[in-house]
């Protein structure tokens, strides 16, 4: 049997998946088990953020395996490649941001997040977002704002509550003196790359300050300089309590963190949180290597200048057929266009596949950009080709 027909036999079908088995990759470029070239502009949902295959990755694998891989008693013990990464954080992460765990996953990052910003502050309500999306545990899944995502688990965890996005008067409306923590993302990535105004971010932070509530931002798609700073958050001046961390941070690697405050640390005691594989020395290596990388390539100067590029293109194609395409929105290489209809939406993703260009398809009428953080130009403008084509393919056949 060849590779998809053992994959539909014997996994659980939890994806409806593209009819692509795919071997290699190198770059923004991955290969099928046919020889057929593809352009990758999903980098993986957003954790390839150095290519795929990059020997900085590879090479930190090999290294570190050779020394040990999980240390024993798992995080009872030290580890060199563990401290060494926790101090690079520490220059790295935003100010107030001081003590780190690492996961698996963002999902179990957040889902630590919230169960322990309720533990440390004697309080059960989480205000959450509407169109938000923070993971696939049944905590994070309670915790997303999305009734697709959420209402086929019930009985969910009690005590969420969604206000909508960028909404500051809406979150003053629903604060109490029982709300353990707002959780939000500084753009909701899944939700269709929704970028709050200036200042919602600031308001929310400060009305949390006034009822005693935790803040909990949830940095696993944009941080690490997927929208052009390290974090979305790093200039705001923000009081956060929790920040989560994931994708991004190994390239590829499953691996994820969360910092906390000093306050919040201050209350965390023996037992409260842990993990077999939490902090892990590939996993720490591979994370260094891979974050090490992006500072000395100064990648944030790419991301913004081709994030720059592909916006524009993108607004171009979008006043050509404005009665088509409703909207353009991006920061960095985070961006999206909206669709006027579900079925023009999926001919173009479909065209794509077909050309051998993979976007992500996300709320069924928005298309979502995220190559890797260092592309190059003469690659985007190779899949900006790709993309145009099977966007003019699906308008002429009037859907």
């Amino acid at each position: 049997m060849n590779t998809i027909t053992v994959e539909n036999k014997y996994a659980i079908p939890f994806f409806n998946k593209i009819p692509v088995s795919i071997e290699k990759g190198e770059g923004i470029y991955v290969w099928d088990e046919d020889g057929n070239k593809y352009i990758d502009f999903t980098s993986g949902w957003g954790v390839t953020c150095i290519g795929h295959a990059n020997p900085v990755i590879a090479e930190a694998l090999l290294q570190q395996s050779r020394k040990i891989i999980q240390n024993p008693s798992s995080g009872l013990t030290y580890s060199p490649i563990r401290a060494k990464l926790l101090s690079l954080l520490s220059e790295i992460l935003p100010a107030g941001l001081g003590h780190v765990f690492f996961t698996n996953s963002g999902a179990e990052a957040n889902d630590a997040a919230i169960k322990l910003a309720r533990k440390v502050s004697g309080r059960t309500d989480i205000v959450s977002t509407i169109m938000g999306f923070h993971g696939r545990t049944i905590s994070t899944a309670s915790a997303t704002g999305q009734a697709k995502h959420r209402d086929k688990f019930n009985p969910l965890m009690p005590n969420y509550s969604f206000v909508p996005y960028n909404d500051f008067e809406a979150i003053e409306q629903i604060m109490t003196d029982n709300v353990a923590a707002v959780i939000l993302e500084p753009i909701q990535g899944e939700g269709g790359v929704i970028i709050p105004s200036h200042d919602y971010l600031e308001k929310v932070s400060k009305i949390c300050e006034t009822f005693g509530s935790y803040l909990i931002i949830d940095e696993i798609q944009t941080g690490f300089f997927r929208t052009g700073k390290m974090f979305a958050i790093e200039d705001k001046g923000l009081k956060v309590d929790f920040m989560t961390m994931a994708k991004g941070i190994a390239g590829g690697f499953p691996f994820g963190a969360f910092a906390v405050s000093k306050d919040v640390a201050e209350k965390i005691e023996i037992g409260d949180h842990g993990g077999t594989y939490c902090g892990n020395p590939l996993g720490c290596a591979v994370s260094y290597a891979v974050i090490n990388y992006l500072m000395e390539k100064r990648i944030d100067k790419n991301v913004i200048h081709m994030g720059d590029i592909l916006v524009d293109r993108l607004k171009k194609l979008s006043a050509n057929y404005a009665d088509k395409i409703a909207d353009v929105r991006g920061k960095g290489l985070l961006t999206a266009m909206v669709f006027s209809s579900k079925q023009l939406t999926s001919a173009v993703y479909n065209n794509c596949i077909e050309n051998g260009l993979f976007i992500n398809i996300t709320q069924e009428n928005i298309l979502r950009f995220f190559p890797a953080l260092n592309i190059t130009l003469e690659e985007l403008e190779e899949g900006l080709i790709v993309f145009e084509k099977s966007l003019e393919a699906a308008l002429e056949n009037r859907i």
